[in-house]
C-alpha cells in the first residue's frame, strides 16, 4: 500500500495547491485563462503520452527513443541469484535492453477532439545463463503493435484542463518471433513472451488527464489503462497495465524547463498460455513470472523553440528509475529507463 499512499498525498498535495493559485491568477487575461501548451512547461516529461490537446487545425509531429534496461533477478520485492532461478528452470536470464523507436502524430478536427496515433519499432536483447554456466543471447526486432486514439477536451478554463483519452490497441506487432538456441539442435524456436514485438490482441486505451498552470510552472495528473481484449492466436493475452502519473514542470528560463515525476504501474499477470512454449525450459516462458508493481521517479528536461522558423518545435530528455518494484514470481528487475523525443506543433 506504500506506492499508493504516495501517489495519494501526492495529488492531494498539488490540488490543494492548484485551488490556491486559481485565486491568484488575473481572470481579466483571456490568454492567460486558458492552460497553455505553447510554453516550455507546457507539455508532460516526454515519456507520459497523451498529456495534452490541440486547438482547431493544429497538427503535431513527434519522434521518440526509448531504452530500458534490465539486470539483475528478483523474486517479489528481495534480489534473487541464478541460482535461485536454476532451481526450477534449465535457463535464466541475466539482462535485458529494449530499445524503442516511437513515431506519433496528433492533430485537431475541433477544440474539442484531438486525433492521435502511434506506431513504433523494437529492438529486443537478452543475455541468459544455462545450469552449466553457459551463456547465449536472443535477440529480436521489428514493428511494434499501433495505437489509434481520441482525445475529448472537457474543459478549459482558469488555467485548468481536463481531457480524456479513449483508444484502440492494433495487433501489428509480431508474437512468432524465433531464434536459433544452444539447445533447440539447429532450428529456429519460439522464443518468450518478453522476446515477442507485439500482444497479438486488440486492447482498449482509456484516460484522464488534468492539467494546471500558474505563472511560473505547470503540474499534471494521469491515470491510464491499456486493457487486453482478447486472447491471441496462441491462446493468451499479456496482462492489462495501469498507470497513475504526477508531475510537475518549472520554467528555466524562456525555452527551458525541468520536470520531476512520480508513476506507479500495476502489470497483471499474463493469462492463458503458449502452447509452443516450455514453461520449464527458462523462467520467461513461465506466465507465473509476469507483471508486478512499480512505483517509479522520474527528472527530466524540456526545450522549446519559441520563436522564429522552427518555431514550436521541441526538444525532451527524461530518466526515470524505479525505487519500488514488487515482482509476480522471478523476473529481471528494472534497472532505468531513458527517453530522447522530438515534437513539431505547427497549425
Amino acid at each position: 500500500m506504500k506506492h499508493i499512499i504516495i501517489a495519494i498525498l501526492c495529488i492531494a498535495t498539488t490540488f490543494t495547491y492548484a485551488q490556491h493559485e486559481q485565486h491568484k491568477q488575473n481572470k481579466s487575461k483571456s490568454e492567460s485563462n486558458q492552460w497553455s501548451s505553447s510554453r516550455p512547461d507546457g507539455h508532460a516529461p516526454i515519456s507520459v503520452m497523451g498529456d495534452h490537446t490541440h486547438h482547431k487545425g493544429e497538427l503535431m509531429f513527434s519522434y521518440r527513443y526509448m531504452t530500458m534496461d534490465m539486470r539483475q533477478l528478483r523474486q517479489g520485492t528481495d534480489d534473487a541469484a541464478t541460482t535461485d532461478a536454476h532451481a526450477n528452470y534449465m535457463v535464466a536470464p541475466l539482462d535485458m535492453v529494449m530499445n524503442m523507436h516511437m513515431l506519433g502524430v496528433m492533430y485537431a478536427p475541433s477544440d474539442k477532439i484531438t486525433l492521435m496515433v502511434m506506431a513504433n519499432y523494437l529492438e529486443n536483447d537478452m543475455t541468459l545463463q544455462m545450469r552449466n554456466g553457459n551463456q547465449f543471447k536472443t535477440n529480436t526486432s521489428g514493428l511494434g503493435d499501433v495505437s489509434v486514439n481520441a482525445l475529448y477536451s472537457i474543459f478549459n478554463k482558469n488555467r485548468k484542463a481536463l481531457h480524456a483519452q479513449v483508444g484502440v490497441s492494433i495487433p501489428t506487432g509480431s508474437i512468432e518471433e524465433k531464434n536459433v538456441l544452444p539447445v533447440s539442435m539447429g532450428n529456429a524456436v519460439q522464443l518468450p513472451y518478453p522476446m515477442q514485438l507485439g500482444t497479438g490482441s486488440f486492447g482498449a486505451n482509456l484516460g484522464l488527464t488534468y492539467l494546471g498552470q500558474c505563472d511560473t510552472f505547470s503540474w499534471g495528473h494521469q491515470i491510464t489503462g491499456m486493457i487486453n481484449i482478447n486472447d491471441n492466436d496462441q491462446d493468451y493475452k499479456f496482462g492489462n497495465r495501469y498507470k497513475l502519473n504526477n508531475w510537475i514542470a518549472a520554467k528555466a528560463g524562456n525555452n527551458l524547463s525541468v520536470s520531476v515525476r512520480l508513476e506507479g504501474v500495476i502489470i497483471d499477470e499474463i493469462n492463458g498460455s503458449s502452447s509452443l512454449l516450455n514453461p520449464m525450459m527458462v523462467t520467461t516462458a513461465d506466465t507465473t513470472n509476469s507483471g508486478g508493481t512499480f512505483v517509479n521517479s522520474g527528472f527530466g528536461l524540456n526545450y522549446l523553440v519559441a520563436n522564429g522558423s522552427l518555431k514550436g518545435l521541441r526538444f525532451a530528455t527524461e530518466i526515470t528509475t524505479p525505487f519500488y518494484q514488487d515482482l509476480n514470481g522471478i523476473q529481471l528487475k528494472q534497472n532505468y529507463n531513458l527517453t530522447f523525443g522530438m515534437q513539431y506543433a505547427f497549425q
